[in-house]
């Protein structure tokens, strides 16, 4: 489905894609990170809306964290190799203006291949995040893990579903409806991303590893609804 690769890029920028990190804004609304507390969710919407970024097909039978005060934890043991929990502002790239914002809510369903190669990446984000490290800290503590092979290699056919329509990902309302593809680090024309018409949109790198998130817009939400 051809999409809008502006818009692509504007709503499906959550993940920690660039390594820049230039110096904070002061008049940036979120320059530090906000209490804890303001993170996190009920217990029982946050199962819910993770499980939301698949079809029920998929995320009936995943995995489920849920994130707590000192970082994820599993709430419930899937079968079919998926994992799927709701990611943080702190998963934005590091120069992003809402990489504190409270509000961030991202519905996201890892493939078996992700989920061993890529959200440990993930994972130790949110550690470093909650224990109250800034962003160049975090950064830095990514890249000494990665440094010593503390990080995974990503593994072919990692993949994500990001399909819920409850997400939210700014607070211009944006969301967008999109699988993403995992893959080692390549020029954008090998896929013929980011060109006019093109489904495909290159929207950086799980940092600090050499690995390219790509992505393609849906026609549909997870429950079946057209994703205008």
């Amino acid at each position: 489905m051809p999409c809008n690769v502006s818009a692509v890029l504007v709503c499906a920028a959550l993940l920690g894609f660039a390594c820049r990190l230039p110096a904070q804004s002061k008049t940036s609304p979120y320059p530090h990170m906000a209490p804890v507390s303001a993170y996190l969710m009920p217990r029982a919407a946050e199962i819910t809306l993770a499980r939301s970024a698949a079809p029920a097909s998929i995320s009936r039978d995943a995995s489920v964290l849920v994130l707590s005060a000192h970082g994820y934890e599993t709430a419930a043991k899937g079968a079919n190799g998926f994992v799927c929990f709701v990611e943080r502002s702190w998963d934005s790239p590091f120069h992003s203006a809402k990489f504190w914002n409270p509000k961030i809510r991202g519905a996201n369903c890892l493939n078996a291949p992700a989920a061993r190669s890529v959200l440990p990446y993930f994972l130790l984000r949110t550690r470093l995040a909650l224990a109250h490290r800034t962003q160049a800290e975090i950064l830095a503590g990514l890249q000494a893990a990665f440094a010593a092979h503390r990080l995974p290699k990503l593994q072919p056919n990692a993949i994500a579903y990001m399909l819920s329509k409850r997400s939210y990902l700014t607070n211009a309302g944006g969301n967008l409806a999109h699988v993403m593809f995992y893959v080692p680090a390549i020029q954008p024309a090998a896929w013929g991303a980011n060109l006019a018409g093109s489904p495909f949109a290159m929207v950086g790198q799980v940092a600090p590893a050499p690995i390219d998130v790509y992505i393609v817009a849906t026609r549909r939400w997870s429950d079946g609804s057209p994703a205008k």
